[in-house]
């Protein structure tokens, strides 16, 4: 297993991490395989989606705010109960394909970490299943 120390600067951001992992990779000579990138956060996230254009994530970030709002009527004390239900709806976790040491993913496709209750440091777990 390795990890990914990630730093997010805004309370809602998309930290594209997909060279770093296919980097992990390539170290981990990971030839066919599967990798699975996995966040132990409860108010953070991770998916897949398109990296060609800013504005893709803009939206999702942006569409995220909309469907669930900061200050709602949320019964969790911390003020962040907004964070854990975008992290949810996100996800914890994902799997690449791995073929001839390269991650497997479609031509606009990146791997992006979601952070919903920052700043704060992070770190993404990477299991490998080797073939």
């Amino acid at each position: 297993m390795r990890e990914i120390k990630i730093t997010s600067n805004k309370r809602n951001e998309m930290i594209d991490v997909t060279d770093k992992v296919q980097k992990i990779v390539e170290e981990e000579k990971l030839q066919n395989g599967i990798v699975i990138i996995y966040v132990p956060h409860t108010t953070a996230g991770v998916t897949i989606n398109e990296g060609a254009d800013y504005n893709v994530q803009r939206d999702i970030i942006e569409t995220l705010k909309k469907l669930v709002p900061e200050n709602n009527s949320y019964h969790h004390m911390e003020g962040n109960s907004d964070a854990h239900i975008k992290a949810s709806l996100l996800g914890s976790s994902v799997s690449v394909i791995v073929e001839n040491n390269s991650l497997i993913l479609g031509t606009w496709q990146r791997i992006f970490f979601y952070e919903a209750d920052g700043p704060r440091n992070r770190i993404l777990y990477l299991k490998f299943l080797k073939k």
